[in-house]
């Protein structure tokens, strides 16, 4: 279950963050999850609960927003969504389409107290 290093490096990011700020607490992590991403959004909370214990983050909140995928067709020119990795244009069916959204993994932001 690779979720449990991803979310033990955003509770080390967010915490190192919170202290670089002189903050107490983190309050709320609130990260970008692409659908295209392969990471489960459930396995991340589940995951969240176990890393945070005894951190600055213990109590903090974690809000995941889930960003579709999209993509730019090199053929048609078009941006369009994207329903699955390396698929075709839906525009235009050709295949190459470069991905520009939806498998990214980021802190978008964090609230500190």
């Amino acid at each position: 279950m690779h979720e449990m290093s991803l979310m033990e490096s955003v509770v080390e990011i967010a915490c190192e963050t919170a202290q670089k700020a002189g903050a107490a607490r983190v309050k709320v992590i609130r990260l970008d999850v692409g659908v295209l991403s392969h990471v489960d959004p459930d396995a991340l909370f589940f995951c969240y609960d176990a890393v945070r214990r005894g951190s600055l983050a213990e109590e903090a909140e974690l809000r995941i927003n889930r960003v579709a995928g999209e993509g730019w067709c090199l053929d048609c020119g078009k941006t369009v969504p994207l329903a699955e990795r390396f698929g075709a244009c839906p525009e235009c069916g050709q295949y190459h389409v470069q991905m520009t959204a939806g498998d990214e993994l980021k802190i978008r932001d964090l609230e500190v107290i």
